[in-house]
């Protein structure tokens, strides 16, 4: 057997630190830096001649004599030349450390990771960036992936694709990360691998934005491997079902709002060496609470566009477990965009031009039915998957809508219009409504409300009732564009079809059973069962008559009950919407008592039809419903994040039971079916109306 090769030592003189220590100075193939030197993350100088002062030994090199051993490969010299501070070290069964993933010895998930190294990390280099990898040719299997930089390292992951890969140390924060991990770990002792368990069992099947496997190796390790804000983020979503686990239900529950707090600080340090467990940790955050939501997913978008996660890394050169990871987590930052923009009322981030992910496969997710927890209380594996599926594809429904007639170039288009604004929000939703017509019929049988196995939990109800919202936005911008010009026929039916989403919402609401009140409910579910009451409260307000106007009043209070008994058992996320519907029903009320007798609901007014130039007897319409909501300019419709419209999917077919004529508002029976229409806008002969 040939002999190993052993290291050369070095013929010169050998360096400060060897000379300090009165060591040997050895050298190994082709490394610039002596073992020693190495071995204490120092400089290999050679400044001192042998006559030199002897110089005290740096605290940082003190402290590494503590630590376990360390090795260290090329991927590790990255940031030999990094501060000395503490230092991140991936424990290995032998009891030695190594600095990178790419230096454990047997398998690893985590080798040849971009997104969640240890000690660096990365930024895409833009097409009009300072540097050009396509001047580095075409990427071989066998050629070169990094490339040394001044303070840095450029990683290529295809032939016109590359990132930055910095070090950590440096940053800011980062000497406190250690401490961050230490504080997030004592705060749930002895609890955390249960905790982690609950997230698994509960949280992740329905909204799967780590990766399972790589986390549980790195927790498998240690703790310390993490990012101090994810660890804190799963911890804190599994807090929730804490009496979910037999063993943890007997004991007290850790500190949720120090825990909180001490996420959001490190958050705040991580967003300067972003990772993909940064954009993790922060939409795992939002759903946990909505504190200051734009703000933070505007950070996180930016990160997101600097770790490349809006481009399509199907042939990079990474792991092919990073890739679908890339992508479920790219969708999920799509989605936390659309959805906050709808809560909040401020435009979307993310631009369809520079947004190239593909549609998840079923390949994206690791997980499948093999993988389900059998223990009560769990969520579905595979319906979580799907729902996940589906979930993207409304938002990118929903992206549409937004861009159609929420923006400010379109509202204000719609506004000088006047009496054609109506005309032209038809014209404008119409593709929209084919399209949420289309997601909801092709909704697989699993997703349905009552397709839930026994002591399992069912998070379908976010997705519904995100379809509701998204419905009830676009019936909100038409019931917006009525005025007193509008064709008393149109005018009818446009409030008969308002009328039947309103109700099936609220139907939707009260049907709610404890296996879906008791699950994951996505981020954006305040804000939506907030928009059935601004969108009942639009109704109220420009109601035709007295009759109609009680039947809302009315209804609305049955909703209240609804939010106000549920979130008293649980349903933390229904308590903002009834705040919400008390704030804008006392709007209603102030509005009401300075509004004058001519505006009366009851009072009929003669218009003069300007499409037709005839004389009619019609409904009254209150000055609320001439092109601006009574809550257009409430204190709340922007700072509270639930003022703008959403909501879930209803169909004609679905609330067959609801037509027009059986409301209080007596709508007249002649105008056009709904049920026959599917919710189109076909008003026969009238010119320029659509159907589907």
């Amino acid at each position: 057997m040939t002999p190993p090769q052993q290291p050369r030592s070095r013929k010169e003189r050998p360096c400060d630190a060897c000379r300090k220590r009165k060591s040997r100075c050895v050298l190994e193939e082709e490394s610039p830096v002596c073992v020693l030197c190495r071995f204490h993350n120092q400089d290999c100088t050679f400044l001192q001649n042998p006559q030199s002062r002897k110089r005290k030994v740096p605290s940082d090199a003190v402290e590494e004599l503590d630590g376990p051993k360390r090795r260290h490969s090329s991927s590790s010299t990255r940031s030999r030349k990094s501060p000395g501070v503490s230092t991140r070290v991936i424990r290995t069964n032998n009891g030695t450390g190594v600095e990178e993933y790419d230096d454990l010895d047997g398998p690893s998930l985590l080798k040849k990771t971009l997104g969640l190294q240890n000690k660096h990390h990365s930024q895409y280099i833009g097409s009009t960036r300072g540097l050009e990898p396509a001047l580095l040719g075409k990427l071989s299997t066998t050629g070169r992936e990094e490339f040394p930089l001044e303070g840095a390292t450029l990683r290529r992951v295809s032939s016109n694709e590359a990132f930055i890969l910095m070090p950590d140390p440096g940053t800011q924060g980062y000497e406190d990360e250690l401490d961050d991990l230490d504080t997030i770990e004592a705060i749930v002792k002895p609890h955390g691998k249960a905790l982690v368990d609950l997230y698994f069992r509960i949280v992740f099947p329905s909204f799967p934005v780590v990766h399972k496997e790589v986390y549980l190796e790195k927790y498998s390790r240690s703790y310390r491997e993490f990012s101090p804000p994810l660890l804190a983020a799963v911890y804190l979503l599994a807090l929730y079902y804490w009496t979910y686990d037999n063993a943890l239900s007997k004991f007290t529950k850790p500190d949720v709002e120090r825990l909180e707090k001490l996420a959001r600080k490190a958050l705040g340090d991580t967003i300067h060496r972003p990772k993909l467990s940064t954009v993790q940790a922060g939409l795992l955050l939002l759903q946990h609470t909505d504190a200051d939501s734009a703000e933070l997913t505007a950070q996180l978008v930016s990160v997101g566009y600097g770790l490349g996660l809006h481009l399509d890394a199907s042939e990079w050169n990474i792991p092919i477990w990073e890739k679908g990871l890339r992508k479920r987590l790219g969708w999920a930052l799509y989605m936390q965009d659309k959805w906050s923009s709808l809560g909040s009322g401020r435009p979307a981030l993310i631009n369809p031009s520079n947004w190239d992910l593909q549609p998840v496969k079923n390949n994206d997710f690791p997980e499948n039915a093999s993988h389900e927890d059998d223990q009560e209380g769990s969520s579905e594996v595979e319906k979580g998957r799907i729902l996940f599926s589906h979930m993207i594809s409304l938002s990118e429904i929903l992206a549409e809508l937004l861009e159609t007639v929420f923006t400010v170039k379109a509202s204000r288009e719609i506004v000088v219009a006047g009496a054609n604004g109506l005309r032209i929000v038809l014209e404008k939703v119409k593709p929209v409504q084919l399209k949420l017509k289309e997601w909801y019929s092709n909704l697989p049988e699993c997703l349905s409300m009552e397709s839930t196995l026994v002591m399992k939990l069912n998070s379908v109800g976010y997705l519904r009732l995100a379809y509701v919202a998204t419905e009830i936005a676009l019936h909100r911008r038409i019931i917006l564009a009525l005025s007193l010009s509008t064709d008393t026929q149109l005018y009818h039916f446009c409030r008969s079809v308002a009328h039947v989403r309103f109700m099936f919402a609220i139907d939707f609401v009260q049907s709610l059973k404890p296996q879906h009140l008791s699950s994951f409910w996505y981020f954006a579910s305040a804000q939506n069962f907030a928009q059935i009451g601004v969108f009942g409260t639009l109704l109220l307000s420009t109601a035709t008559n007295t009759e109609e106007a009680d039947f809302y009043r009315t209804k609305l209070r049955e909703f209240r009950w609804t939010l106000k008994i549920n979130s008293e058992n649980g349903a933390r996320y229904m308590k903002p919407a009834m705040t919400l519907l008390d704030a804008n029903m006392a709007l209603l009320a102030e509005t009401t008592t300075n509004q004058p007798a001519s505006h009366a609901i009851d009072k009929q007014t003669t218009i003069t039809r300007a499409d037709t130039g005839r004389k009619t007897e019609t409904h009254a319409l209150p000055t609320t419903s001439r092109h601006t909501s009574l809550y257009a300019d409430a204190p709340l419709s922007t700072s509270s994040g639930f003022a703008s419209p959403s909501q879930y999917p209803f169909e004609a077919t679905t609330y067959s039971n609801h037509h027009p004529d059986d409301s209080p508002a007596a709508f007249p029976s002649e105008h056009t079916d709904i049920q026959t229409h599917e919710f189109g806008y076909d008003l026969g002969n009238a010119q320029g109306m659509w159907t589907y």
